[in-house]
């Protein structure tokens, strides 16, 4: 493995980036962000991507991931909730070493997350099933079992009490309709439970903006299952992304 790789992380609103110690998963100096071009194109993507390769002097030599807010399959985008409709069809890493130059590999977002928590952060060292849960505008998911990754397990889309779970249990959703912790809690209650029951995981990591009041809500939940929050916090895709790169 490299002592070095770069990891990229897309979001709807920002991209952000950074050179990652693969002996730590310490982004060295700080994260670098540039404004998710509207629309959000692939074309319009990926020059920013470039914008931030070329701030840290990234080169082929380097290890390149990219973190995609969506299912990547053998590096092709299946289809596209939170940016242009643009990126459906798309072979990730073919058109940014067309447009770029530069080899990268793809993930999803909620796996580059849960490669990160169970190399560098919340899960390290456990072995079993780690289920990273991202809770944010939906519910994101990755699957490790025993270090390797279960890619786009998108367990956010559940069908619980016939409701699609993450529109009832996201973050989001505790923010639209006001709900107490408490209130929340029970939705996540049914959410985990009916995860646990489907997985029997031996550890949840929970992520996401919102992990950062855990105290407020995890204590809340009764499972078998350990549940923790998370470590890397907003730096979880770029560590995550870098760490995918350097395996591949």
């Amino acid at each position: 493995m490299p002592d070095l790789a770069f990891g990229i992380d897309i979001g709807g609103s920002a991209i952000k980036a950074g050179r990652v110690d693969l002996g730590s998963g310490e982004v060295q100096h700080k994260l670098s962000h540039v404004t998710t071009p509207v629309p959000s194109t692939p074309d319009a993507v990926i020059a920013a991507v470039g914008r931030l390769l070329d701030l840290h002097g990234v080169t082929r030599a380097t290890p390149v991931g990219l973190s995609v807010p969506a299912p990547v399959v053998h590096g092709v985008v299946p289809f596209m909730a939170n940016l242009d409709q643009g990126w459906a069809g798309v072979d990730v890493p073919t058109l940014v070493e067309a447009r770029l130059g530069q080899p990268v590999v793809a993930v999803n977002d909620a796996d580059a997350a849960a490669l990160g928590e169970v190399r560098f952060g919340a899960a390290k060292g456990v072995s079993g099933t780690v289920i990273v849960t991202t809770l944010g505008t939906g519910i994101g998911s990755g699957v490790v079992v025993d270090g390797r990754l279960v890619p786009n397990v998108e367990l956010g889309h559940l069908e619980i009490d016939s409701y699609d779970a993450e529109t009832r249990a996201s973050a989001r959703q505790k923010n639209v309709e006001n709900l107490t912790w408490a209130q929340w809690a029970a939705r996540l209650q049914l959410y985990y439970s009916h995860v646990e029951k489907l997985f029997s995981p031996d550890l949840f990591v929970v992520g996401g903006a919102i992990s950062e009041q855990a105290p407020h809500f995890l204590p809340l939940l009764d499972l078998r299952t350990p549940i923790v929050p998370a470590v890397l916090r907003n730096r979880a895709g770029v560590v995550g992304a870098a760490y995918a790169a350097s395996r591949a």
